[in-house]
């Protein structure tokens, strides 16, 4: 006999039963194959990120050590002690890499998904609900926060283990917990970011007016380039309700021994934690909203 004609017929229950189960994987496994997907679609810019992870620190950090940092003789005061001015900078832009690429994958993918290409109404006609297919985004935007910020600190390492004086990591055995904190901080300012996104039903500007009246102050007057006390009093309310601010201090914390008194690592810390919670609460709200419209 045919090996087809010694397999039993499966039931109909059999065949429901297999069907159910197939069904109950995505609800599962949901948030990873939206993340997967976010993940695979960023190949159509892969060589964008790859050059902008690995390009960035080189032209910023280089610029600045062969530039900027041998005008500036005396060193800068941070607290109580004094640092190399890159050495002060290089955790700062860090930061700044991850919250840059918060800013580009929580706001046009998040628009295509709602109203351009409309992929997320797709997701949610399947098993995935919505709040799997809002921590898919976040998930996704988080692993290339990850490579970014990786990159980063594999190059600010190096930098300091040419024997050129640049010494930008004093620390390397606590100078990794930089990279954790550089996530931490993207995702404070891209969850919320992602929320709004997900509000706004057309992007007439909003995203750009983001970039110009938000992400640049925030980059320019949170402490990136000199303490935040430096500035006048009128303009350090900037760094203090800023994630940049708070992830570069937590980051020279890490890479150099900044002296951050405990109960500010605290603070900062919750902030950032914060931020992102309640980003994270309005964004499922919006992604539920919508895609039951």
């Amino acid at each position: 006999m045919s090996e087809t004609a010694q397999s039993p017929t499966p039931t109909l229950d059999e065949l429901r039963a297999e069907a159910m189960e197939w069904g109950r994987l995505p609800r599962r496994r949901g948030s990873w194959y939206v993340t997967e997907h976010m993940v695979r679609a960023m190949r159509a810019y892969g060589w964008t990120i790859v050059v902008g992870a690995l390009g960035q620190p080189v032209l910023y950090l280089l610029g600045l050590a062969a530039g900027l940092a041998a005008l500036i003789d005396a060193p800068i005061r941070d607290g109580g002690q004094s640092v190399d001015y890159l050495v002060f900078v290089a955790p700062a832009l860090l930061v700044t890499a991850a919250i840059s690429v918060a800013s580009e994958e929580m706001t046009y993918p998040v628009m295509a998904g709602f109203k351009w290409r409309r992929y997320f109404f797709g997701f949610n006609a399947s098993a995935l609900s919505s709040p799997q297919i809002a921590n898919g985004v976040i998930l996704g935007a988080t692993a290339r926060m990850a490579f970014a910020v990786a990159a980063y600190y594999l190059f600010i390492w190096l930098l300091g283990a040419t024997g050129l004086g640049w010494s930008t990591v004093p620390t390397p055995e606590t100078g990794w917990l930089s990279i954790p904190v550089g996530i931490l901080a993207g995702v404070a300012f891209g969850i919320p970011l992602m929320a709004y996104a997900g509000s706004i039903e057309d992007d007439r500007g909003q995203f750009a007016l983001v970039q110009r009246f938000i992400f640049m102050p925030m980059f320019l007057f949170s402490g990136t380039f000199y303490p935040l006390e430096n500035l006048p009093g009128w303009l350090q309310w900037i760094g203090w309700i800023s994630p940049l601010w708070h992830g570069a201090e937590l980051g020279r914390l890490a890479t150099y021994g900044a002296s951050v008194p405990p109960v500010m690592v605290a603070i900062h810390l919750g902030y950032l934690v914060a931020l992102a919670g309640i980003g994270y609460l309005w964004g499922r709200r919006v992604f539920i909203e919508r895609l039951a419209t």
